[in-house]
């Protein structure tokens, strides 16, 4: 039978989810106080926009597939927040580079890099918040202000000196 012939909620065809950022498998899911916020924030808009369309015309195709992504959204996110480890950046030590942690790198030439090391939900590379799994993240955990890292440019590695190492309570 034609599925034009067929009223119900199903969506037609495979719905594809599209994935959240991965964690490998037993890596916990570190989250700054920011971090668990926009969570929190992109769930109440993903259920915001689950009703509306639950309140709309029930004989669209379409709608079945927008509610279809939508549910499969809001699992994904629930599943994420429920293994949340909210990390406090003010429990971090002083003058240490850790999780949570904006990091100020002086290279020779003077070029600066600020860096804040997020989890991988609130990752951000362009605005300079980067995951802790980064391998950018991975060479700056550990180190103290005034200690030196080799970190890639398009030029290849260059030193940087860390200057300021601060917990914004990102």
């Amino acid at each position: 039978m034609s599925r034009a012939f067929v009223k119900d909620d199903a969506p037609d065809g495979h719905v594809v989810i599209p994935p959240r950022p991965e964690l490998p498998p037993g890596v916990a899911n570190y989250v700054t106080p920011r971090g668990l916020g926009l969570l929190r924030e992109e769930l109440a808009d993903l259920e915001s926009q689950r009703g509306r369309l639950q309140a709309g015309p029930r004989d669209s195709a379409d709608r079945s597939r927008e509610l279809a992504v939508l549910k499969g959204r809001i699992q994904q996110l629930e599943e994420r927040i429920a293994s949340a480890r909210l990390v406090d950046p003010a429990s971090q030590p002083e003058g240490e580079v850790r999780f949570g942690a904006t990091v100020l790198l002086t290279a020779e030439d003077g070029a600066h890099r600020e860096l804040t090391i997020v989890g991988v939900d609130e990752s951000d590379p362009s605005s300079g918040r980067i995951t802790f799994l980064a391998p950018v993240a991975r060479r700056l955990t550990g180190l103290r202000t005034g200690d030196s890292v080799p970190m890639p440019t398009p030029r290849g590695d260059r030193p940087f000196r860390i200057e300021q190492i601060e917990y914004r309570g990102v």
